[in-house]
């Protein structure tokens, strides 16, 4: 039997859609904070984490393919009560981290055309853009397939702008930061807190899976495309970090303007500065908007598949029936998405710190079920030995538990940092720390009430 489906995406599609999904521009001055060190922590992490991470999703996606991706990995593992935790938490913190991607967009938009433009107005700009995300999420796939691509394009050409100019700019005046031995040797100094930055970019390789039957060849497909765009991605961050950290003194690397600011710098005031700066900020702010179709796009699915099998309230199962997409999921993301960002609206405040604190409350919700899918690797290999595997983390029983160790190990220090990014130097910030707790708990605890609705709703389903 053939392992093709009537499935749209090929290879080149997938690693696209990797590319958009994994590649995020918004943080990419957030690991550029770290200094030159940062060079060091990417090198460190793809070859500990990322390594690691990509092989076990390679045979999850492989061995169990389907619309359910972590969900149903979990639910195989763990049962169905982790299982409905996990796919919560992997769909609501889109719709958390949506705001912190559009309150980066509208702080750009006003930096490069409207200096100046109010709260209220950037506030009116994040709903509008949550609008279009779930319009484009609900028309079909093939158009969300279509804004992915070009997102993917627009972000290798950001950063393909930002490293070039980097180098280019370094030659012409020096290089803005010391790039040493010494200043490259990763330190546990208050810059650590944007560590974590490093593993949230490299993660979503295992988002493929979920697009299912939308796979022409998953089993041959999957694994290659999770390395290629692995390699792509890893390769892509250095290079803009490195970009980056030629041209701005690293104190100098706003989370919101960086990109903006680094761009100035590279090509001056002119006219061909000037319509460099808005070309490249443009393709950067296109970025945005590809990057949460492709999340909403891949979580929303595996949400509407958990209700549909009642894990989650009957208004998340809706499916368009002419499309196939999960308008009920998208719908009530988008909803969530421009509640948070009305309400961080009203607590104001600098628009780093704003960027910061959601980013890093949407973040924390966001890790969460990484913490039971690299155990599910080992449970499945336990529970479920028979099944056939047509890709293999390669290694015995032994190698699987180091490696599902290693990366617990640095899902769990990135939450800890997202919580308390200055602890290792024996600093707690509580007015930063409590509102980001505060959210973690309150959403854990919604999806607490879920759950218990939706273990009463599968009772009622096996008495009748």
């Amino acid at each position: 039997m053939s392992q093709e489906t009537n499935g749209k995406m090929g290879l080149a599609s997938l690693t696209l859609f990797n590319v958009c999904a994994v590649l995020v521009i918004d943080t990419l001055t957030a690991s550029a904070s770290l200094g030159p060190s940062a060079i060091t922590w990417w090198l460190i992490t793809l070859a500990i984490f990322v390594i690691p991470y990509g092989l076990i999703s390679s045979e999850l996606g492989t061995t169990y393919p389907g619309e359910g991706g972590i969900y149903d990995w979990v639910k195989r593992a763990f049962g169905t009560k982790w299982a409905v935790r996990t796919t919560w938490y992997y769909w609501i913190n889109v719709a958390l981290w949506m705001p912190a991607v559009y309150i980066m967009f509208a702080g750009m938009f006003a930096e490069m055309f409207v200096p100046g433009l109010s709260l209220w107005w950037q506030i009116a700009m994040c709903v509008g853009l949550t609008a279009i995300t779930i319009y484009i999420c609900n028309v079909s796939v093939d158009a969300g397939v279509w804004v992915t691509n070009l997102g993917a394009i627009a972000k290798v050409a950001v950063i393909g702008v930002l490293g070039i100019g980097g180098f280019l700019y370094a030659f012409e005046h020096g290089v803005a930061n010391e790039f040493t031995l010494a200043s490259m040797t990763p330190s546990f100094d208050s810059a650590l807190g944007f560590l974590p930055v490093i593993i949230f970019n490299l993660l979503g390789f295992e988002l493929i899976a979920c697009m299912g039957d939308e796979i022409k060849n998953p089993r041959k497909d999957i694994p290659k495309s999770i390395f290629l765009s692995a390699a792509t991605v890893t390769g892509l961050y250095i290079f803009g970090t490195l970009g980056i950290l030629l041209a701005l003194p690293v104190e100098e690397v706003g989370l919101v303007s960086g990109i903006i600011s680094t761009l100035k710098t590279l090509f001056g005031e002119g006219t061909f500065g000037t319509a460099m700066v808005y070309i490249v900020g443009i393709l950067a702010l296109i970025t945005f908007v590809a990057n949460m179709v492709t999340w909403t796009m891949g979580a929303s699915r595996a949400a509407m598949e958990a209700a549909q099998q009642g894990e989650l309230p009957e208004a998340v199962a809706k499916e368009d029936p002419v499309h196939k997409t999960p308008v009920g999921a998208n719908n009530i993301t988008g909803i969530i998405s421009a509640v948070v960002i009305v309400l961080y609206g009203l607590s104001s405040g600098e628009s780093d710190e704003l960027f910061w604190s959601v980013f890093a409350f949407s973040s924390c919700i966001f890790l969460l079920p990484y913490l039971l899918m690299f155990p599910a690797h080992v449970k499945l290999r336990l529970q479920d030995p028979e099944r056939e595997r047509p890709f293999k983390v390669p290694g015995g029983l032994t190698t699987q538990y180091i490696i599902c160790a290693i990366c617990t190990f640095f899902i769990a220090q990135a939450v800890l940092l997202f919580i308390f990014p200055e602890i290792f130097v024996g600093v707690i910030d509580w007015n930063y720390t409590i509102p980001v707790a505060i959210g973690i708990v309150v959403t854990v605890l919604i999806g607490e009430v879920l759950l218990a609705g939706a273990m009463k709703r599968l009772r009622s389903i096996k008495q009748h």
